[in-house]
């Protein structure tokens, strides 16, 4: 069985190069959006920094991460997809380079642009690139395989780096993604080139150059909202809504406009991604919250803690092939059960009376959420023609990256527990609050899908929602 890349056939060895590179691609950008949570003392101490500066480290790779994928994913449809994957990897591979070696905060923090720039250039065209190397049957079992592989690193990333750091240094996590993504670029460069339809390759620069700037100011706003005076909030808030109406206006007149009318009135494909926003946020907020709950509500050293959250990481890595054998058809479906299952557990989570229970109840959560993030990009991508496979791609990340950041942003006061009653009902408020939004999600999804039973897979509903 072959794969068609921009009509011809593609064979099962360059298929099988595409899945190893997007799973190395995915593992190196989940790993360091991860992998430096528990790192960040010895950075500060080994750089002698401190105070507001440090949370950049962090915040600057993820800031810069959302802000480009948009761009990023249509761009790879225009250019090349296969070319934006190892351009990609070789820029963060580079950059990692030069985070291992930073000799300041500063430097440090540039260089996790710089690894932003590399990732958003990667994640939306590795899965464009599966979706048209493999053939409609096969194509939702690869994404599934390699957000499997890769997401191990979103489930065991705090681990790894703390783990790394402890044994090492910090720097060592960073010296682990120079030859992975140099490996992911080499694999990438044997497998077949992929465009989308048509043979323009004209760019709306204009347009490009204002959605990057608006999800930047809308991506810093979120992380820096709760630490500016509520003026500064206020302020940022209205230039990024005033940006947005224009660029919205500008899109309507634009002859090629960044998001096509096939994206912006596809309704199926609307309504996966922002279910898939509310998935990925609960995502987020379960590995944030559990980890520290494990440590300080349980009182378990950072070892054996990492030791306990093996079964939910476990669960989490399965789900993603689990959810590749779903059939496109059903995903949807599938995706709201998974969503409102979510929610019953993080609700159980917050009333656990044992550190058994407790465990066992998150590895169900990681199989649950696992599930609900994999068919997102696996459904969405299914909703769209091939050839607009990169555009959705981006755009999908680009949304539940965004808001995860608001996710993260909500669960801040987790952070600043220290095994008092008033620090953990934090915890529990973040669980319950995040149940909640899933339980919406999943219920909205499921009486959208209700009302509109006809509606199938790719090419469906491309001109109306």
């Amino acid at each position: 069985m072959r794969g068609s890349v921009g009509g011809g056939p593609v064979s099962a060895g360059a298929r099988r190069w595409a899945l190893l590179a997007v799973a190395v691609a995915v593992f190196c950008v989940q790993l360091d959006a991860f992998g430096l949570n528990l790192a960040l003392p010895q950075i500060g101490r080994d750089l002698h920094a401190g105070g507001a500066g440090l949370p950049w480290v962090v915040s600057a790779y993820l800031l810069s991460t959302g802000a480009l994928m948009w761009g990023a994913g249509r761009l790879g449809d225009l250019f090349g997809r296969r070319r934006s994957l190892v351009v990609g990897l070789v820029v963060f591979g580079v950059a990692s380079l030069a985070c291992a070696l930073a000799p300041t905060l500063a430097v440090l923090v540039g260089a996790r642009v710089v690894q932003g720039v590399g990732a958003a250039l990667a994640m939306p065209v590795g899965l464009a690139l599966l979706s048209n190397a493999y053939p409609t049957e096969l194509r939702g079992r690869a994404i599934g395989w390699a957000l499997g592989i890769g997401g191990t690193a979103t489930a065991c990333g705090p681990f790894i780096g703390g783990a790394l750091t402890d044994a090492v240094s910090w720097r060592a996590v960073f010296w682990l993604n120079v030859p992975l993504a140099l490996l992911g670029a080499a694999c990438a460069a044997r497998t077949a080139e992929s465009h989308g339809a048509g043979g323009s390759r004209t760019v709306d620069v204009g347009g490009l150059v204002g959605v990057t700037a608006a999800l930047a100011g809308l991506c810093v706003l979120i992380d820096r909202a709760p630490h500016w005076p509520r003026s500064a909030v206020l302020a940022g808030a209205v230039s990024v809504a005033a940006l947005l109406t224009l660029l919205v206006r500008r899109a309507r007149a634009a002859g090629k406009p960044l998001v096509g009318p096939e994206l912006s009135s596809n309704g199926r494909y609307l309504v996966l991604t922002l279910a898939g926003a509310v998935a990925n946020t609960a995502t987020v907020l379960f590995l944030f919250v559990v980890p520290l709950t494990l440590q300080e509500q349980w009182d378990l050293p950072v070892v054996r803690a990492g030791a306990a959250f093996l079964a939910p990481a476990l669960a989490m890595a399965l789900a993603g092939p689990v959810a590749g054998r779903v059939p496109p058809r059903a995903a949807a479906g599938v995706m709201a059960g998974c969503l409102c299952a979510g929610a019953l557990v993080l609700g159980c989570l917050a009333v656990a009376s044992s550190l058994t229970a407790y465990v066992c109840v998150a590895a169900a959560g990681g199989a649950v959420l696992g599930m609900s993030n994999a068919l997102t990009l696996i459904a969405t991508q299914a909703a769209v023609r091939p050839e607009r496979a990169g555009e959705a791609s981006g755009v999908t990340k680009t949304v539940i990256t965004l808001a995860a950041g608001l996710g993260v942003a909500l669960a801040g006061p987790v952070t600043d527990r220290g095994g008092d009653v008033g620090a953990e009902s934090a915890a529990d408020t973040v669980l319950l609050i995040t149940a909640s939004a899933g339980l919406t999600a999943g219920v909205a999804l499921a009486v959208w899908i209700g009302l509109r039973p006809g509606v199938g897979p790719a090419g469906r509903e491309e001109s109306g929602g």
